[in-house]
């Protein structure tokens, strides 16, 4: 079983690094342009049996069945969330502006993800994060998404397209529109994620 471990910044998967555990680690970048270009480059001169995204996110609500902050989580389907227009407080992805009649949502139908350990959500990608309640508001009336990242769906579209198994792990340090970062739970959201990484690899078999 060969693995690839992707990430968009090294601090997110520090902890797991620092066990020096000997597996190809790939470290994107932030941002949907740089995540989709660097994974592309990787898998067109590697072969992976399983690639597996690890990283923080934003939660989107505090209802009483959403995640938890600093909660694990999977991601069933991701989807480029900013994708399309803002206007009269409403987002239109491509398809509602009728320029594209391609199927929207990235959902990975990955075995393995039924039995990872963690709750399975649905997740959406953006290339700006914002304290604007509003294009907040406007993105959860669109999608319905349980967390938010801004390179979930790269991994999703090129994986996809490449038929190469992938599994995209979050956990959210905090919730959506707080840009506060002395309220955010950041050191124990990558002290789970990395405990997970490791869960996900053994239940995939690998080392």
């Amino acid at each position: 079983m060969k693995i690839l471990l992707v990430a968009s910044t090294q601090f997110e998967i520090e902890p797991f690094l620092k066990e020096k555990r000997h597996m190809d680690v790939l470290i994107t970048g932030v941002g949907i342009a740089s995540a989709t270009y660097h994974l592309t480059k990787k898998l067109l001169h590697h072969h992976y049996d399983l690639v597996i995204q690890a990283g923080v996110a934003g939660l989107f609500n505090h209802s009483t069945d959403a995640p938890k902050l600093t909660e694990v989580v999977a991601v069933s389907k991701d989807v480029f969330g900013d994708l399309g227009a803002y206007e009269s407080k409403q987002m239109k992805s491509v398809n509602d502006l009728q320029l594209s009649n391609d199927f929207e949502w990235l959902p990975n139908s990955n075995p393995l993800l039924k039995k990872l350990p963690y709750r399975k959500v649905t997740a959406i990608t953006v290339n700006t994060v914002t304290d604007d309640n509003g294009f907040i508001d406007a993105l959860q009336q669109k999608w319905q998404p349980a967390i938010e990242s801004m390179e979930g769906a790269a991994l999703h579209f090129v994986c996809t397209e490449k038929e190469i198994p992938f599994i995209q792990l979050r956990s959210a340090c905090n919730y959506m529109g707080e840009r506060d970062k002395s309220k955010w739970q950041l050191k124990e959201a990558i002290d789970n994620l990395n405990v997970a990484i490791s869960e996900t690899i053994a239940l995939a078999g690998g080392k």
